[in-house]
């Protein structure tokens, strides 16, 4: 009776053999390399859809929570943002093609091309001959891919980096037709710079990694000279030359991060300068959300950066009525003085005793020599509350604790919420929680200081030493757009030296972009112009192709989130910097961490 049971289980281990070999075949479908096309596709999509996806689908969020809008609108405006989004034309796909189109673009010339120039010798192989045969049948098939060989062909003694570059050409070129494909305006009309913000973007992070292309080569050759300089020295021991070949190797590493330090703080100066002249006289050239921004932490009325605007256009002189002359009576007389403090007719337009005669007679106190508006409503409106408005330096020390009250709350989880994010016990750990700490008051130091230097400069140009120094110059020319407000705006950004070197190079790149927008002709960026059309789509190609070749050919010239992302999808987990972090935290679990090392968010970037 028991002679079925055998036969049962005969019958049952070979389909679960079948099973587990049918599970172990699939399983061994998916690559094992981490640079392999399938996975980067797949990192690369993944990784740009919650980039975008998240903020297009913010103000959708919004209309849910105040029931604004119907249930159908709210359901159609989801489906049309997931259609954009997620569709061909979409970020994520076209940014997925531009990176994965040009890896399988460079593989597949160089399969062509190593068939191309498969020596004579090897031409009697029969299985080369094969391939030669199958090759020749497939340019005749693929006339464009032809050309297209031929032409790469001719460049067999260019390098691997210029092969892949004229791949990430092609495929950037791809991508930007597809991002450029529906974006249509309500006329009809293709809106010229529908990827203009990729665009200055990967221009800056582009040109950054060319810099840094530039500062690695001039390093390597400064080593080489040590070297050289070395091996000609009288002989010496062994570990002497080493010693000294490492001493040289470690100067020519300082040169090049000192330079680029101080590279980045020229570039952050000089950007803010950009946009502050701009926050002040064109504020429509910079975001909606970065002018608000300013403005809250400025803590500047409306109405005084709307007498600033017409003081440039020559509608406000002083000496003279205007029909704007209500604008800063109306703020005086909110600010608790009277209203003829901000009259331009009865105003001193120059200084002198002219000007004491009529601050007598206004009641100003503590303005002599000078004339102007009383710096009083240009101070804070906390030194009012306070009785100590009419001190400038007052004004300066309380916007610099205001200032850094308020960075400090944007700071602290810039810099702790790496830490409970990767490692949540160390936050009770004094050797990482202190560094964290330091490092949030150093920002916030650099973020306060940045605004209260600028009404520094201010007062000095207007008040305190310019104006007395030069009382017949107009007061339309110290608070006209080339005077306190220029000067302010060329004294914040040297604020930076304060931050950590290695946070200066991304600061640099996030205010880059926009002050480059900022300075660009208005019928650049607002009008149908077809020159500035095709320098736009160039300008993509050529930037986002080189970002790309960086990635793989040379990933040390890319810094901050350029490495971050394009190292996490070309290689995943398995990029160098990874490795380096999982090395460090497994082999030093207990090492104390630089301040430095804590600011990976970018979070109070976005916000300078």
């Amino acid at each position: 009776m028991s002679a079925p049971s055998p036969r049962v289980i005969e019958h049952n281990e070979p389909d679960s053999d079948h099973s587990k070999t049918s599970w172990r075949n699939i399983a061994n479908l998916w690559p094992d390399d981490p640079s392999h096309l399938v996975k980067i596709a797949l990192r690369t999509y993944s990784l740009s859809l919650s980039l975008f996806l998240g903020p297009a689908l913010h103000p959708l969020a919004l209309t849910l929570v105040n029931r604004s809008s119907s249930l159908e609108t709210r359901f159609g405006s989801f489906r049309r943002v997931l259609r954009r989004e997620v569709g061909l034309t979409g970020f994520p796909f076209a940014i997925t093609v531009a990176v994965c189109g040009g890896i399988a673009l460079k593989h597949f010339w160089e399969a062509v091309l190593g068939i191309h120039h498969v020596r004579l010798d090897k031409q009697d192989d029969p299985g080369v001959r094969r391939q030669l045969v199958v090759a020749s049948t497939f340019r005749r098939r693929a006339t464009v891919l032809s050309l297209v060989a031929q032409a790469c062909s001719r460049m067999s003694n260019s390098s691997l980096s210029q092969k892949a570059f004229l791949s990430n050409v092609l495929s950037s070129t791809i991508a930007l037709f597809l991002l450029q494909r529906t974006r249509l305006s309500k006329a009809g009309s293709h809106r010229p710079f529908a990827t203009f913000g990729f665009t200055l973007l990967f221009f800056c992070r582009a040109t950054d990694a060319i810099m840094q292309h530039f500062l690695s080569v001039e390093s390597a050759r400064k080593v080489s000279l040590i070297n050289i300089s070395t091996n000609r020295s009288k002989p010496t021991q062994p570990s002497a030359d080493a010693l000294m070949l490492a001493e040289g190797d470690g100067k020519a590493k300082k040169w090049h991060q000192s330079t680029a330090a101080w590279l980045d703080a020229v570039v952050f100066w000089a950007c803010s300068a950009r946009i502050m002249w701009c926050f002040f006289y064109q504020p429509h050239r910079l975001p909606p959300s970065y002018v608000k921004w300013i403005s809250s932490l400025a803590s500047v009325d409306r109405r005084l950066l709307d007498v600033l605007r017409v003081m440039r256009s020559k509608e406000w002189v002083y000496g003279h009525s205007s029909t704007h002359s209500h604008l800063m009576t109306s703020y005086a007389k909110d600010r608790g003085y009277p209203s003829s403090w901000g009259d331009p007719q009865v105003l001193p337009a120059c200084g002198g005793t002219d000007a004491d005669v009529a601050w007598k007679a206004l009641g100003v106190p503590g303005r002599g020599g000078v004339g102007g508006l009383p710096c009083e409503l240009l101070h804070s409106g906390a030194t009012t509350r306070w009785g100590l408005d009419n001190s400038c330096l007052t004004n300066v020390g309380v916007r610099f604790c205001l200032a850094f009250i308020e960075a400090m709350a944007l700071y602290l989880p810039v810099h702790f919420l790496p830490l409970l994010f990767t490692r949540p016990s160390s936050i009770l750990q004094r050797h990482r929680a202190i560094p964290a700490l330091l490092a949030a008051i150093r920002s916030a130091t650099f973020l306060s200081t940045f605004l209260s230097s600028y009404f520094f400069a201010v007062c000095l140009t207007r008040t305190l030493v310019l104006a007395k120094l030069f009382p017949w110059i107009p007061h339309d020319v110290w608070d006209g757009p080339y005077g306190s407000v220029l000067a302010g705006s060329l004294t914040c950004g040297w604020s930076i030296l304060i931050e950590n070197a290695r946070r200066r190079g991304e600061m640099a790149l996030y205010v880059l972009p926009r002050a480059v927008k900022a300075s660009l002709p208005v019928k650049w960026t607002a009008g149908n112009h077809a020159g500035a059309r095709l320098a736009e789509r160039i300008v993509f190609v050529l930037s986002l192709a080189s970002l790309l070749t960086f990635a793989v050919h040379e990933p040390e010239s890319l810094r901050g989130l350029s490495r971050w992302t394009l190292g996490f999808v070309m290689k995943g987990l398995d990029a160098e910097f990874w490795k380096k972090r999982k090395e460090q935290i497994e082999t030093h679990p207990q090492m104390p961490i630089s301040p430095s090392s804590n600011s990976v968010s970018t979070q109070g970037v976005d916000r300078l």
